[in-house]
């Protein structure tokens, strides 16, 4: 990595780290990732990612204490940054914190209230990456949404009623869908452990039986090797014997 990307990754930590969380900092981050290198992009991204990663966890950790709006915001500027680098599990993971932190402060501003659309935007981006778990979560917290009075309160424009009916019938696909694909995903770890336990078991006991078959083999390998020996031994005895009867005897000569 350059020495002055390094100092534009430092100059953008610097940003976060003193909470400059306008467009701005997104529009010097989107012009990090602006590279004609492919593996030097990669190397950027994958260096962004860990820089977001750490530093988001770190300042809203810091920010407990302070208002919801506050809050909100921080949450809102890490999901538009994480987007922007590509990091869809984070992008996600903090849209779902920010839903959640909405539904429950809404009890005290009603203005925070999230509607059943808002949920059900999120959980067709939740479906259609793959997080199906947080999907279900949504689409309950999207269903107990609908019955709430207190959406209704908002206006009648905010989720008109005949839009009501395939709402619901949408988010149940879609809880449905999401809830097949952790049941067959399951299934598919537990064939996947069987098989790899089964197959390490299987090595185990094939050791064992290798070993005592190597010796066996080594054992008769042996074997042959002495009985040829003793052969050899004989025949030469034999050819040994035969050329002194062929010998003629000294007192004949």
């Amino acid at each position: 990595m350059s020495h002055s990307v390094e100092q534009q990754l430092s100059l953008f930590r610097y940003l976060i780290q003193t909470r400059s969380f306008g467009n701005a900092t997104l529009r010097f981050l989107d012009s990090l990732l602006v590279s004609k290198d492919v593996k030097s992009l990669v190397e950027i991204r994958s260096s962004l990612m860990q820089l977001l990663k750490s530093e988001s966890l770190s300042i809203i950790q810091s920010i407990a204490a302070e208002s919801v709006h506050d809050k909100l915001l921080v949450l809102e500027f890490f999901v538009r940054a994480f987007a922007l680098v590509g990091d869809l599990e984070s992008c996600l993971a903090l849209r779902y914190e920010a839903l959640v932190m909405r539904e429950i402060k809404s009890a005290s501003f009603q203005l925070l209230q999230v509607s059943p659309v808002e949920w059900l935007k999120f959980v067709e981006d939740a479906v259609q990456n793959g997080f199906h778990s947080v999907a279900v979560k949504a689409c309950e917290n999207a269903l107990r949404c609908i019955g709430n009075d207190d959406v209704q309160k908002l206006g009648r424009d905010a989720f008109p009623e005949k839009s009501k009916a395939t709402t619901i019938t949408e988010i149940t696909r879609l809880r449905n869908f999401a809830m097949t694909s952790i049941t067959s995903r399951s299934v598919q770890v537990q064939a996947t452990e069987y098989l790899e336990r089964k197959t390490r078991e299987r090595q185990k006991l094939d050791l064992p039986y290798k070993e005592k078959r190597c010796l066996a083999s080594t054992s008769f390998r042996n074997g042959i090797k002495r009985q040829n020996m003793r052969k050899l031994y004989e025949r030469q005895s034999l050819l040994q014997v035969n050329g002194e009867l062929h010998e003629p005897h000294p007192n004949l000569s």
